[in-house]
């Protein structure tokens, strides 16, 4: 892992609450360890659970989440979780916003539209199968290499069986919002990521000055390596905390 960073809540500090909101073709319970160490580490986490089928009750989800929330809020989106925390993070609520391997777009823009732009040389994006009835999967039998190599095979293949699909309603919805522009952000960078090439994801980082940490992991980093997602997530936290982001 390059560049690493590491946070613990220490006694005192003003409080921030998390909510982790999961991408496409999987759900909330890709958090499990991450949440286990984030409320180790004396945090309140909330865990969405959105359809992903529009970008619109996919927000709105969130929406609840970050209103029930004891505290000033860090949104912590993976893949297409980071569309909609981008879309959500208008809230006043939201002081920050940490992103893990995920899309970042523009107002106006959609993940789709991201999604266009071509990989590098070496690079692979999503193996989709055809849209069916308005919806895309990815491809069970490459599933598992692409989506999460570092993973225990025997997981890999239960999600390739289980992915919920994904609406094309989301894929193709513009943001009306980008809430990168006006609070701080922090990117995760999963560098042999085979969903979301790494260099879309650098650029992305880069356009919403990002604060950037990479790390050698699949697309399902938060599975594979569940402390340094936490304790990226948890510094992210204590620099918005020092940053006066409450």
């Amino acid at each position: 892992m390059t560049n690493p960073i590491s946070g613990t809540q220490t006694a005192g500090a003003p409080a921030l609450s998390m909510v982790l909101v999961h991408g496409a073709f999987v759900d909330g319970s890709g958090w499990r360890q991450v949440h286990g160490e984030l409320v180790d580490r004396g945090f309140e986490v909330l865990v969405a659970q959105h359809p992903t089928t529009s970008l619109e009750s996919d927000v709105a989800t969130i929406e609840r989440l970050i209103a029930s929330a004891r505290h000033p809020v860090l949104l912590v989106g993976h893949s297409y979780g980071g569309a909609v925390i981008t879309e959500a993070g208008a809230s006043t609520k939201v002081k920050s916003l940490a992103y893990i391997a995920a899309f970042v777009p523009d107002v106006g823009e959609s993940v789709a539209a991201l999604n266009e732009a071509p990989e590098e040389p070496g690079e692979t994006k999503a193996p989709l199968l055809a849209p069916q009835d308005g919806y895309l999967v990815v491809d069970p039998v490459r599933f598992p290499e692409a989506f999460a190599a570092d993973v225990d095979p025997a997981t890999t293949r239960f999600m390739a069986a289980a992915q919920p699909p994904w609406g094309l309603a989301a894929v193709i919805a513009p943001l009306t919002h980008a809430a990168w522009k006006t609070k701080p952000s922090f990117y995760l960078v999963a560098s042999a990521d085979r969903m979301v090439p790494p260099s879309a994801q650098r650029r992305m980082a880069r356009r919403a000055a990002a604060a950037i940490t990479e790390i050698d992991s699949s697309h399902a980093v938060m599975m594979s390596h569940p402390r340094d997602v936490a304790a990226f997530i948890a510094a992210a936290a204590l620099s918005t905390i020092q940053g006066g982001g409450q």
